[in-house]
């Protein structure tokens, strides 16, 4: 059975192509990308070593070889932290024995005091597993009509990859999706991630599936949603790591003129006040 950690590594490999790297086409070859041999010198560990990482049999390697092996890909410093990451959730997994269960939902009142200070921003406080657990008035705006705060217990992710209205309402909705596969492996903690992946996983289908394993890190860019009331809303994303809740306090700001005009249009909609989702 195989980790996260191999997924990864394998995943990175098989997209590298070696001319990339200055080595030379071996020709045709029943997988693409990297040979593992290659890979294997590169990182100056032995191929039998990076066979049993990359399936699962050695789920320990060391530091020194943690980055080693980003070196030897070509890793940029959100792929080095991710893989650093995986190789300390796949050391534990075996001594891991807590039953999986969801993160507390509840938001400190000095977040929500810091929620009601934005108002009317569009601002929202979430969890890495997509919970939507407070939001100002000016985020129900914005995402009225879609869906996505229909729910008691609102969720991002489950909402992005469930419901149909997510593939119109994200004008990217590919990106979206990578985005919110990639920060289940970054969620509270090991067992909540895999409470919320076993529930959506028959729910979401194989397409979440393969995003979850593919490890590919997001970039992130401006964030473009098609409102249901015609307006074309392009926002940029500032984000407040809540490190001490697993919480993120995420602010989303108009990236150009025509987007502040549709947003103050919205705002002068009937909408509810600042809202903890319990």
């Amino acid at each position: 059975m195989g980790t996260p950690l191999g997924d990864f590594i394998r995943a990175k490999r098989d997209s590298i192509q070696p001319r990339s790297l200055g080595l030379p086409d071996r020709g045709r070859r029943r997988s693409p990308g990297l040979r593992r041999s290659d890979l294997a010198a590169r990182a100056g560990i032995s191929v039998e070593y990076l066979t049993r990482l990359e399936q699962g049999r050695d789920r320990n390697p060391s530091v020194a070889v943690v980055n080693a092996l980003a070196d030897a890909l070509s890793l940029d410093p959100s792929e080095r932290n991710h893989l650093r990451y995986l190789a300390k959730i796949t050391g534990g997994e075996c001594t891991a024995h807590t039953r999986p269960a969801p993160p507390r939902r509840d938001v400190r009142p000095s977040v929500l005091e810091t929620l009601r200070l934005l108002e009317p921003g569009i601002a929202m406080v979430t969890n890495r597993l997509g919970d939507v657990l407070a939001h100002t008035s000016g985020y129900e705006a914005v995402t009225s009509g879609t869906g996505l705060l229909d729910s008691d217990t609102p969720n991002f992710t489950r909402y992005v990859f469930t419901d149909p209205r997510a593939r119109t309402f994200f004008a990217d909705w590919d990106d979206v999706a990578d985005e919110q596969a990639f920060d289940l492996w970054l969620a509270p903690s090991v067992e909540n991630s895999e409470w919320f992946t076993t529930e959506l996983a028959p729910i979401a289908g194989p397409d979440f599936t393969r995003r979850l394993n593919r490890h590919e890190v997001p970039r992130r860019g401006a964030l473009r949603l098609n409102h249901p009331s015609g307006c074309e809303l392009q926002l940029l994303r500032e984000t407040l790591e809540l490190s001490s809740d697993a919480q993120q306090l995420i602010v989303f700001l108009p990236a150009d003129d025509r987007t502040a005009q549709a947003v103050d249009q919205l705002r002068r909609r009937p909408q509810g006040r600042l809202r903890a989702v319990s």
